[in-house]
């Protein structure tokens, strides 16, 4: 079963999230954890990339193939940058799926007015805040007073709050810039901003957050300020739902991720496969018509694709970064000016490709393969185009081939031949049809 980690927020505990937990109903396995210093756990002082490692050892030591983080306030900056482990490489990570961050704190350092904040750190000058200046926390970070029994829960986790975790968050880690760190995420992120926060509202969260993520969307909870899991959890779980079940959905199998995790796998090789299973970025050399031109082309060379409009976004961005295969004909422009040529004549020779009939599809494809189709006013002559669809064929294939997908669905674990340390592994039994114990992925599992 996919998991759900919940990191709350400043002064809060695992306890914020009961009622958006309640509300997720069967998603998945939901995991609130304590932060150090809050909640039930113990007092501590840790700086941010402690922080982090301490959530790695939380997530490894459960050990998901498919997971989920969302991050609140504090939280969030925990969240963001263990997207960035993920990203790069990191096995406590593997399988991250989704982020969400509600009213989270950014990469760079947290705005907040100093007043404000010296203002905070006295309120632990005794070594433990009182009630009343509990009650005044809580009340300043929603929009409204909460209801009383959830008021007073989340006054008295304030006052459970830990002075050197609450003083070291304010004085140093709110404070510290992780922005180069944290660079661009490809991991699909919804960012969530309750629609009357002050210093962490929506303005903040698409300055500060929403740049480091590449697949993100920005949504605005309205009547609600800082306090999104206390205020308004039945609208903070269908957030979540919405955009945490489609990632699960394309997430790699279980047995996959348990490979890539492995000590067999190098931490460059994992990052690079965790970046080509995410989403493409934007691709800018082919016009919507081209791409919906080209997914029918992959739907067509490559019956049983599972997403071909993916596809033909991957090939998209591969043009708009100039990273082909390496060759091309010479009797060919080069690669943005042959796709964009070759798709718009092909479109032209089928009248209308994409909504063309599959039989009409492979004929058209059939009449440029021998040389034979009609290319007159089209931007390449049949021969070109003849070269040009070997091309094409080989690029689909070509991309198709290095998603993880393609290799989970086929068993393909020539990746995993050796991991980071001095001795790679690779294979003992060379022998047709013999496996290793470590290529039963199942049992990896």
């Amino acid at each position: 079963m996919a998991q759900l980690y919940f990191l709350h927020a400043l002064g809060a505990s695992a306890r914020e999230w009961d009622e958006v937990i309640t509300g997720l109903g069967d998603l998945g396995d939901c995991v609130a954890l304590d932060l150090p210093g809050f909640g039930d756990s113990a007092d501590a002082v840790l700086d941010v990339a402690g922080l982090v490692d301490w959530f790695a050892q939380q997530v490894s030591a459960r050990q998901p193939q498919s997971w989920a983080v969302i991050g609140h306030s504090m939280g969030g900056k925990i969240a963001t940058l263990a997207a960035a482990r993920a990203r790069d490489g990191d096995p406590d990570f593997a399988g991250l799926a989704a982020v969400v961050l509600l009213a989270a704190s950014p990469p760079a350092p947290e705005p907040m007015k100093e007043k404000r904040r010296a203002e905070m750190i006295g309120w632990f000058a005794d070594g433990r805040i009182g009630a009343d200046e509990a009650a005044m926390f809580v009340d300043a970070n929603t929009a409204r007073r909460l209801p009383k029994p959830l008021r007073a829960q989340a006054i008295a986790d304030v006052e459970r709050s830990g002075r050197r975790a609450w003083t070291g968050w304010l004085e140093r880690d709110s404070r510290e810039d992780w922005q180069a760190a944290a660079g661009t995420l490809s991991v699909p992120a919804l960012i969530v901003a309750g629609g009357e926060d002050g210093d962490l509202g929506e303005d903040a969260q698409r300055r500060l957050n929403l740049p480091h993520y590449r697949d993100a969307r920005v949504e605005v909870v309205a009547g609600a300020a800082h306090l999104l899991p206390y205020e308004r959890p039945s609208a903070v779980a269908a957030l979540i739902r919405d955009h945490v079940t489609p990632a699960f959905a394309r997430a790699l199998p279980a047995p996959f991720v348990a490979l890539l995790a492995s000590d067999r796998v190098s931490r460059r090789t994992r990052a690079v496969l965790t970046e080509r299973h995410a989403a493409p970025p934007q691709g800018k050399v082919l016009s919507p018509q081209q791409r919906a031109v080209l997914a029918a082309l992959v739907e067509t060379v490559l019956p049983g694709a599972p997403d071909p409009v993916d596809l033909a976004a991957r090939i998209d961005a591969m043009l708009t970064g100039g990273i082909g295969d390496g060759w091309r004909s010479a009797e060919l422009p080069a690669d943005a000016e042959g796709w964009t040529s070759g798709l718009d004549t092909l479109d032209r020779l089928a009248g209308g490709y994409a909504d063309a009939a599959p039989a009409d599809r492979e004929r058209c494809l059939r009449s440029i393969a021998d040389g034979t189709g009609d290319t007159k006013g089209g931007d390449l002559d049949p021969r070109q185009m003849r070269l040009w669809f070997a091309e094409a064929r080989a690029e689909i294939a070509r991309q198709w081939m290095a998603l993880p997908a393609t290799m989970a669905r086929i068993g393909y674990d020539g990746f995993a031949v050796g991991g980071d340390g001095p001795h790679k592994q690779g294979y003992r039994l060379t022998p047709a049809d013999t496996i290793e114990d470590w290529q039963r992925l199942e049992a990896r599992a």
